[in-house]
């Protein structure tokens, strides 16, 4: 059973999705990454999928995207995306977080504070939405 949120409250989903609309200093390429991993991360079937689709459409590599789960564990990514990655599995897990003030400290060695803030805004929309979706039970639909 599931409920179809985006009809029931289009307004509210919309200005959510809009928020992203202002967090332009941060690459839609890294941005792509970071929405993914999120995903990946709390589970969300239907923003995977779409974070996938929609990142093979920037052109992300293959190769990145197959290996995103696993990033740390290779060489195929560059510094900043990987203290962005970093950074996005602390918010995301931020409860058990214990060294927030230090993963802070090695991001703003990659990025501004404009970036950081923009960075940490993409991670909690993306948070927000993976919620929504896994509570509201929204799959993705086969691929055609």
């Amino acid at each position: 059973m599931g409920i179809n949120y985006r009809t029931i409250n289009k307004q509210a989903i919309q200005k959510i999705i809009s928020v992203s609309q202002h967090t332009k200093s941060i690459s839609p390429h890294l941005k792509a990454l970071v929405e993914l991993r999120v995903s990946q991360i709390n589970g969300c079937a239907f923003c995977v999928n779409l974070h996938t689709t929609q990142a093979r459409e920037l052109g992300v590599e293959s190769q990145l995207l197959d290996c995103l789960i696993v990033w740390h564990e290779c060489q195929l990514f560059s510094k900043q995306d990987m203290a962005a990655l970093s950074w996005a599995e602390s918010v995301t897990q931020i409860a058990s977080e214990k060294h927030i003030e230090d993963k802070l400290e090695t991001l703003l060695t990659h990025f501004n504070e404009t970036e950081a803030v923009d960075l940490t805004i993409i991670i909690a929309l993306m948070n927000s939405l993976n919620r929504i979706a896994i509570g509201f039970g929204d799959k993705p639909l086969p691929r055609t």
